[in-house]
């Protein structure tokens, strides 16, 4: 086959695009799954047949009595009222966070009964509970 010039200019030009547009894809994608944070409830983490090593978000209710202090190093149980995971934090908590409540913690899961937290995420109001926290409660509540 006999290509014009302009048509072999045109095909350098679209083969150079593909090519850069396949590199852009390939970063933008490999940035993301080094960021993407999943999340979790006790339950998810219970039935996980391999623990992730990446970071993960972790969230349920902070167990009554559960909650201990050593200088700023915290530990506490988070729950679903079936299932219980150890937390670890250290550094300061937020205000909002207290026993009974729920919370969203993001960390690095060390087995599937402790979690090493390095973000505590406080809630905005009283009445929020993220979506997943609420319906791992509620199915827990009625298993019960």
């Amino acid at each position: 086959m006999i290509f014009s010039k302009s048509a072999k200019n045109r095909l350098k030009i679209f083969s150079l695009i593909a090519i850069a547009a396949t590199i852009i894809f390939f970063f933008i994608y490999n940035n993301l799954q080094k960021n993407v944070v999943y999340f979790y409830a006790p339950q998810e983490i219970k039935n996980l047949t391999n623990t992730p090593s990446n970071k993960i978000r972790l969230g349920g209710l902070v167990k009554e009595g559960s909650l201990k202090k050593n200088n700023n190093n915290y530990v506490f149980i988070i729950t679903d009222l079936k299932n219980e995971i150890f937390v670890e934090y250290n550094g300061l908590l937020p205000n909002l966070f207290v026993e009974g409540k729920s919370a969203v913690v993001e960390g690095v899961l060390k087995d599937k009964k402790y979690f090493i937290a390095s973000v505590i995420l406080a809630k905005h109001d009283e009445n929020y509970m993220p979506p997943e926290v609420a319906n791992s409660l509620k199915k827990n509540k009625l298993g019960k």
